[in-house]
């Protein structure tokens, strides 16, 4: 079954059998549901979409906003867009909600429905829970033919959304001007491609290289951004010279970097860097979610602040965030969250806080990477066969490590020692387990993952 509802929307592969794939069907079922949600809460709504690039893009798209159309709902389409661009412009729209059209990191047979509630924020999770209680009953009521909703474009929200970037204080534009970068960019063939390679070219970078520039869908690798499926960008880092390398994944939402020695900056390092820029700025509280690197509690401990973690996911980063009024966070997998912005992982507000701090500090991006405190980290997955529980796999885990100081608030991890721990967790996207580590070395960072791999295996 490759259906899945989650706080982070309704995924799943494209084509066969409705209620087990995101067919026709399915797409039109769940945004009837949204719909009548938001009627719910709003006599007369505007709801805007966009998508990503995929193939089965304006499909879903078509398919999307002529349900919302025929519920009464009036429809922003933003066409090609990102994902932090719809969350922004359901703030400036005064919209009552949002739709972004992409499956994320996923392959290209997958896509999704990303939910936003007026605030251009995820729905909580009681929230989906309605929306798809109302998925699941079919029985909302549409619109007679006078009171059909509009369906209009505004194809230029990315140009908005970098203007705003622009004038965001913290963001330093001359110090980025000044350090005339030479910036390669791989646009995964999506959204990234045209608005990455835009907000370089307003920050002033006056070298941009974009591979894989082609809005197609049809993406060039394996679109979650990497070390193993970036060779061709720190090829081309390499081989032109350039001072850093910026991916991005098919939504624009994750954000990581490349050295000028064709090595990764590492994604979980993202934020950390980020952190040190804004916490050098505006002291407060940070945020990550409990998968993420420890260095970001270090040096926000550095900078003499707090530091807490949440469960994965955005919408549970983001109600951490507001309950400790942070000032800064995101998730370890390259996902910035800038609260005096908006309440969602933006990359490219990440891109230009980065460039900030890089510009600033006058040096090059691998002795930045070097300056903050070394963990490595491993990530697997185990492929989960239908009918097997979880939840079951996980209690075993506890069980069996009882003795050992354990957070359970998301699936489980255990802390194994001031620099060493794992966290294991059934995916909010993908029918898996996740298998995270972190250690003082890529290779006891492996060992440790491959160790819980076969642990969870063994129970199964």
């Amino acid at each position: 079954m490759t259906l899945i509802k989650s706080i982070s929307g309704i995924r799943g592969t494209i084509g066969g059998l409705s209620a087990n794939n995101l067919t026709p069907v399915d797409v039109v079922k769940f945004a009837a549901g949204y719909g009548a949600f938001i009627l719910e809460k709003h006599k007369k709504a505007t709801i805007v979409i966009g998508r990503d690039a995929r193939m089965s893009g304006q499909m879903v798209s078509n398919l999307v906003s002529s349900t919302l159309v025929g519920l009464g709902i009036d429809v922003l389409d933003l066409g090609l867009s990102t994902t932090p661009t719809v969350e922004l412009a359901v703030m400036l729209e005064k919209a009552q909600g949002g739709i972004i059209l992409t499956a994320s990191h996923n392959p290209k047979q997958w896509n999704a429905l990303k939910l936003l509630n007026e605030k251009g924020e995820f729905l909580s999770a009681e929230d989906g829970q309605k929306v798809l209680s109302l998925s699941e009953n079919l029985d909302m009521h549409f619109a007679q033919v006078d009171d059909l909703g509009k369906h209009s474009f505004q194809e230029n929200y990315i140009d908005i959304h970098i203007q705003k970037i622009l004038q965001h204080k913290w963001v330093n534009q001359q110090a980025i001007q000044q350090a005339q970068f030479k910036i390669a960019v791989d646009g995964i063939n999506s959204t990234g491609a045209l608005a990455v390679p835009k907000l370089l070219e307003a920050l002033g970078v006056q070298t941009v290289e974009t591979i894989n520039a082609e809005p197609t869908g049809n993406f060039a690798h394996n679109p979650e951004p990497l070390k193993a499926h970036l060779s061709e960008l720190s090829s081309v880092v390499l081989s032109g010279g350039f001072d850093l390398g910026i991916v991005v994944d098919p939504d624009v939402d994750r954000l990581a970097f490349m050295c000028e020695d064709g090595e990764m900056f590492g994604e979980e390092y993202t934020l950390v860097a980020v952190a040190d820029y804004v916490l050098g700025l505006e002291k407060g509280a940070t945020v990550s979610n409990l998968s993420s690197t420890k260095a970001l509690k270090d040096v926000t401990e550095r900078h003499g602040c707090s530091y807490t973690a949440s469960s994965v996911g955005e919408v549970n980063v983001v109600d951490q965030m507001k309950a400790t009024n942070a000032v800064i966070g995101g998730e370890g997998n390259g996902g910035i969250i800038v609260p005096n912005f908006h309440y969602g992982r933006d990359a490219l507000i990440g891109v230009a806080l980065f460039l900030s701090h890089l510009a600033e500090k006058k040096m090059t991006i691998s002795a930045l990477r070097a300056s903050y405190p070394s963990y490595f980290m491993g990530k697997h997955k185990i492929e989960l066969q239908e009918g097997l529980n979880p939840d079951v796999l996980l209690e075993k885990i506890k069980s069996k490590y009882a003795g050992t100081e354990m957070l359970d608030i998301d699936g489980v991890k255990l802390l194994l020692n001031n620099r060493q721990w794992v966290h294991m967790r059934k995916s909010n996207t993908e029918p898996i387990i996740r298998v995270y580590t972190e250690s003082d070395t890529p290779q006891s960072a492996e060992q440790l993952a491959q160790r819980f791999v076969e642990e969870l295996k063994a129970f199964s």
